[in-house]
Formats: C-alpha cells, structure tokens, sequence
C-alpha cells in the first residue's frame, strides 16, 4: 500500500501536477499582469493592484497608449524577501508617440502576497530612460539649423558639386 502511494506522488510529482509553490504563483502573476498591461487589459491588470497603490498606478501610466506605446515586455529576475514579499524587474521596451525611437525601461515591481494572492505594491525605473512612468521629461531644440544628411554629390564631368 506505502509503495502504491509513494509510487502515485511520484508520478504527480513527475508530471507537474503537485501545486505551484508562493514564487511560481508570485512569478504566473507578474507575468500575467505584464501581459495585461502590454495591451492595456485595465480591468485585469486593477485586481491585481493593491488597493492603497491603485490611484499613484494609473497616475503614473495614464499616457500608456496614448503618447506613449509599449512595444514589448518581459518580466526578468526575482528576488524574495521572505515568503511573502518578492521584487521583480521587467523590462520594457516603448517609445514616444511623436519620436518613434524605441527606449528601454527596467522596472521594479514590489509585489506582496496577501489572502493567498499576489498584489502589486509599488513600482519604481531603475534602469534606462526616463520618462515610461510619467517623470517629467524635458527636450532641448537643436542650437541652429540641421546640416544636410547626404554627402554632397560629386561628378566626374567637371561640374561644380551639389
């Protein structure tokens, strides 16, 4: 009988049917919220957000889809702190709706298991460009005039270049 029974949780154990532990569940919800918020699933992505930390969430992203697109993200390490706290850093890669030149953004997300489910606490860049979580960003005109992008033509007939 012990060894039918040991053998069974074997097997389970063998097929990925024992249940995710707190950091696979931890991790399965940083992914799932990224995803949300990749394409702005706004109502998947609140629940998921703790309830003190909602208002300064859509503060923060409020040009998300509008000046700003995400091109792509992808949730990367992450760090625990004890069995209920774990920081994950994302890496996002957008750009501004009027540049159209991609940047790069890491994120860290504090996240914190409460009634056994993973709730987003705060978010802060650590890396990269500024400018993904609505920090004031300010743009310098170029001095004079821009110079032209071509090399002037020359011609071997003897004419005077462009």
């Amino acid at each position: 009988m012990r060894s039918t029974l040991a053998l069974g949780v074997l097997l389970l154990a063998g097929c990925g049917a024992l249940p995710p532990t707190g950091l696979q569940r931890a991790q399965q919800t940083a992914q799932d919220f990224n995803v949300d918020a990749r394409f702005a699933r706004k109502d998947a992505m609140v629940a998921r957000i703790d309830e003190a930390s909602r208002d300064e969430y859509a503060l923060r992203h409020k040009s998300w889809g509008g000046n700003v697109r995400i091109a792509d993200m992808e949730v990367g390490a992450l760090k625990a702190h004890g069995d209920a706290d774990v920081d994950v850093l994302v890496h996002v890669s957008w750009y501004r709706m009027d540049e159209q030149e991609l940047r790069m953004t890491t994120l860290q997300q504090s996240w914190h298991s409460k009634a056994d489910a993973w709730l987003l606490v705060s978010e802060k860049r650590v890396d990269g460009d500024v400018g993904l979580l609505g920090e004031t960003v300010v743009m310098q005109a170029p001095a004079g005039p821009r110079p032209k992008a071509q090399f002037p033509t020359i011609r071997l007939t003897g004419n005077a270049p462009d």
